[in-house]
């Protein structure tokens, strides 16, 4: 334990002897601080902190990401090349010591440095929202600075449903095999695309269970968020519908006042929890008062928001995941380093970096099945030998991509929604201990391998 702490010592002198720490403390916080005046937002509270939070956290997670690598890649590389860590491999203490320490050392100046990000964002969140309206500053409290968690509505029973109706058709029984497959899947794309589908003056319900939560939801006020898809455009874009809300102990229904709203967008408004039954349940019906058809999606149409936080310690949740990401930059980089020389390590990494923001461009190529945009009649020769190289490595990349995915907690922060512990826990599971300890241990295995007698002598 004791090699440990004196490398990761070692690795933080080393960062402050080259002024590293300090250059990037000042770039975060001259991000964090002069961006919003730069930004403009549209004058609400969710404008505000979508400006703030976003634009921040993410500049801050690129100038952290990179200066992680080339942070990385010098105290390894550049350790090597210029003999100073033969002079500690010399003494009783092991290739992996040496390693471990660089990247616990690395983790710690993350660390410290998203400490500097986030108590930075909070101060100027709060110096911000003064020049916010009196009801904008309510909004702001209430609804956006917060944790929110959220209830989806319970799944209909769809895919019995298409089962009785396959049933019921008296011709399926005759069919065999691949024809009855292919039966049943038309029938259930259809039930599945009439699930979603709410016709012009027609209403669709559904039904939440709060469990063990709603006694706890008594007295605090819950939202309602909801998207919706039109396939036509009306003359202002704008949807008339009623919302009604109902319990199975009452038949008194509350109704909310008509209003009109954009499809394709999201939209908040407050409920009176008064209106959950003894057993937790709630039932949310949309009246359509529209002569067009519309569309609400199985996954995100209709949640019930409540808070279950503060915003603080959801910050500190959505830092700890950056910290997680950071910290698989740090031990690929080491890798890197541990083998090769420091410019050769920097690009290989960077590379890397680049390719894990172009996920989404892979996975259109990937569903286009062809990596060269264009004309079928175009690039004739070339563009089989291209996509029959690049489209496997696309789908490997991106099944490594997908392993690692977890929610965005920029994403996730702007929007005021809660990050759980679990997903944290997940995050650090499958970047840091997963992803992080299988580059840990190939770093390990190529700097064992390593003749640092060699690189002396080379220099």
């Amino acid at each position: 334990m004791l090699p440990l702490v004196a490398i990761a010592r070692l690795t933080w002198k080393s960062a402050f002897r080259s002024k590293m720490f300090w250059v990037l403390a000042g770039a975060l916080l001259a991000a964090v601080a002069l961006l919003p005046a730069v930004v403009k937002g549209d004058g609400t509270a969710r404008g505000f902190v979508q400006v703030v939070l976003t634009y921040t956290l993410s500049l801050s997670a690129a100038l952290l990401g990179f200066s992680t690598l080339w942070l990385s890649c010098g105290v390894m590389a550049r350790d090597i090349e210029e003999c100073q860590i033969q002079m500690v491999a010399v003494k009783p203490v092991g290739k992996w010591q040496i390693w471990a320490g660089k990247w616990i050392g690395l983790l710690m100046l993350n660390a410290c440095l998203l400490a500097v990000a986030g108590v930075s964002i909070l101060s100027v969140l709060e110096w911000r929202s003064r020049e916010l309206t009196p009801q904008q500053q309510k909004i702001l409290a209430e609804e956006v600075l917060v944790s929110r968690a959220s209830f989806k509505p319970l799944m209909p029973p769809l895919d019995d449903i298409a089962r009785r109706q396959f049933e019921s058709i008296p011709e399926m029984a005759k069919l065999k095999g691949q024809e009855a497959k292919d039966a049943y899947m038309s029938i259930a794309e259809a039930v599945y695309q009439n699930a979603q589908l709410i016709a012009p003056n027609a209403s669709k319900g559904w039904q939440f269970d709060l469990g063990a939560k709603a006694t706890q939801l008594r007295d605090q006020p819950l939202y309602i968020r909801t998207r919706f898809y039109s396939a036509s455009t009306n003359s202002g874009s704008l949807y008339r519908c009623q919302w009604q809300f109902a319990n199975s102990e009452s038949d008194v229904r509350n109704d909310t006042p008509s209003m009109r709203l954009a499809a394709d967008s999201f939209h908040e408004f407050a409920i009176p929890s008064s209106l959950i039954d003894s057993k937790g349940r709630l039932i949310v019906i949309y009246q359509n008062l529209e002569p067009v058809t519309l569309l609400f999606s199985l996954i995100d149409s209709v949640e019930v928001l409540y808070r279950d936080g503060n915003f603080g310690f959801n910050l500190a949740r959505g830092l700890a995941i950056l910290l997680a990401w950071l910290s698989l930059l740090s031990a690929i980089a080491l890798a890197a380093a541990s083998i090769t020389s420091f410019p050769v390590a920097s690009f290989f990494t960077l590379s890397l970096l680049i390719v894990a923001w172009s996920g989404s461009s892979m996975a259109e190529a990937v569903a286009n099945e062809t990596v060269i945009a264009g004309s079928a009649m175009e690039f004739t020769t070339v563009r089989p030998i291209v996509d029959a190289i690049l489209l496997p490595l696309f789908k490997g990349l991106l099944t490594v991509l997908r392993l690692l995915d977890v929610a965005s907690p920029i994403e996730s922060l702007s929007g005021g929604r809660s990050i759980s512990w679990l997903l944290v826990g997940s995050a650090w599971l499958q970047i840091v201990l997963l992803a992080g300890g299988l580059s840990g241990l190939f770093g390990i295995w190529l700097l064992s391998r390593r003749e640092l007698a060699s690189s002396q002598g080379s220099s």
